[in-house]
């Protein structure tokens, strides 16, 4: 809450700056920018750092509802250098408190309705998929689809395996590639999410699987950016080989 109130005072200052020097423009000839020296590159790279914060800073405001009157941040940061703020320190505070507690209600909003329209649009998907020629459906809702059967060994639970693979969303957006990092990934059954944890073991070295998982089996209510909450992800995953077999714990 304090960076955000921090954050915000600076925001107003740079409009408040920006509009002076606009101003000043208008009334004088156009000073040309140098940025010869470093003391004058660092000065510029200060405020156009401060200024990309603020560009994006009030978009993200004004795309979850929130659109803050320019003219009045402005006003304000002339109102205070001039000795004349309406507004004492204690208040200031308090507004701004109250602005970041209402941003934060706003974006849980927004989360909480994108998460409902993920899972559905995840629901649907999943119906429509499982129609499709070649799909099996288990028991806890994984779908697969085998594109290469190997005929090496399977692998179980508590195996190290050594895999390539894709992750999309059902829109097919890219979020994971082993393939674009041109290096195979190495874990064990255990350490990934359960679609894939049941998924491999029902593959043969060699075989290459297209799995669609639903939420539950994936990463769930969590909300990872690339992965918003509650997606269906598509992994196509080739199983390159056992690297390591493990025994089960009760058995050591």
């Amino acid at each position: 809450m304090k960076q955000t109130i921090k954050l915000s005072l600076i925001a107003a200052s740079v409009l408040a700056l920006t509009a002076c020097n606009q101003k000043a423009e208008a009334e004088q000839k156009p000073v040309e920018v140098k940025l010869e020296t470093e003391l004058q590159q660092q000065a510029y790279g200060i405020g156009a750092s401060v200024g990309n914060f603020l560009q994006k800073d009030l978009a993200d405001k004004k795309e979850i509802g929130v659109e803050l009157d320019q003219e009045l941040l402005m006003r304000g940061f002339k109102d205070a250098l001039a000795g004349e703020a309406k507004l004492d320190e204690a208040k200031i505070r308090e507004v701004l408190t109250a602005l970041d507690t209402t941003v934060r209600a706003k974006q849980a909003e927004r989360a909480e309705a994108l998460a409902k329209e993920s899972k559905e649009k995840g629901i649907q998907y999943l119906a429509d998929n499982a129609k499709k020629e070649g799909v099996t459906v288990t028991e806890s809702g994984l779908q697969y689809e085998v594109i290469t059967q190997g005929d090496g060994k399977k692998p179980v639970a508590t195996d190290v395996v050594k895999v390539h693979y894709k992750g999309t969303l059902i829109d097919g957006t890219e979020f994971d590639s082993s393939y674009s990092r041109n290096e195979p990934a190495t874990f064990g059954l255990q350490q990934v999410i359960k679609g894939w944890t049941e998924g491999l073991q029902l593959m043969h070295e060699g075989s290459k699987f297209k799995f669609t998982i639903p939420s539950e089996l994936a990463y769930g209510e969590r909300d990872l950016g690339k992965i918003p909450a509650n997606s269906t992800l598509v992994f196509e995953v080739e199983l390159l080989e056992i690297q390591q077999e493990k025994k089960a714990a009760a058995a050591e």
